[in-house]
């Protein structure tokens, strides 16, 4: 439940900046984020709601689709991703590291984590992905385990030694436990599902209310 209803429409647009026209036309297109009523038929928006709309003012300007950011927050509620308040402040400095063989699979990914707000830096070799990490300093490591013909697990390796940043490591075989004993601290089965991607760089990084054990199954 969104919780208690606190806040006026006027109100709403006053705190996030977004034209009441705006609201009116995003809870009867999209039915994401829907208000309760007052007992004079007054639209009323909780904190929680506020938090919601926050996350798609956001999204709308770094340029995402409306259509598309209310289908990012649906999909987030759906799975329990908790909003953190301070996102659109800091989620623009995170950068990622996507060391992903399948370039197909690769520019995916990269499109769903800018549009979650990160910075993508994306290879697709094993020897680009160590010239990188000697340019920078990524806050998460993505490393597809068949990359450079199945070097994967050395690269987790050489990572888990040589720098800090947590590794997600992501494979179509069953490789879960060959990756946390190289070093990875998450391990993702593909197909991958990218809001699961999301949600285990966000635990990683200690910003999801996401549990643990549901991206490690």
């Amino acid at each position: 439940m969104p919780g208690k209803p606190v806040f006026s429409i006027g109100a709403a647009a006053r705190v996030l900046g977004i034209p009441v026209t705006t609201l009116r036309t995003w809870e009867d297109r999209y039915g994401v984020v829907v208000p309760g009523r007052s007992a004079g038929g007054h639209r009323l928006y909780s904190r929680r709601q506020l938090e919601w709309l926050r996350f798609l003012r956001d999204r709308v300007s770094t340029g995402l689709s409306a259509a598309d950011a209310h289908r990012l927050l649906r999909d987030r509620l759906e799975i329990g991703v908790a909003l953190n308040p301070d996102d659109s402040e800091h989620v623009g400095t995170l950068l990622i590291l996507l060391a992903e063989q399948d370039r197909f699979a690769a520019d995916f990914a990269e499109y769903f984590l800018r549009t979650e707000g990160y910075d993508v830096a994306l290879v697709v070799t094993e020897d680009e992905a160590y010239a990188q990490m000697e340019r920078m300093v990524p806050n998460v490591v993505v490393v597809d385990l068949l990359i450079s013909g199945g070097r994967g697990l050395q690269l987790c390796a050489y990572l888990h030694n040589h720098f800090d940043a947590p590794v997600v490591a992501v494979s179509a075989l069953e490789l879960r436990d060959d990756a946390l004993e190289a070093g990875a601290s998450a391990f993702l089965q593909k197909p991958i599902d990218y809001l699961m991607l999301v949600a285990t760089i966000e635990d990683l990084l200690g910003r999801s209310g996401l549990l643990r054990g549901k991206a490690e199954e």
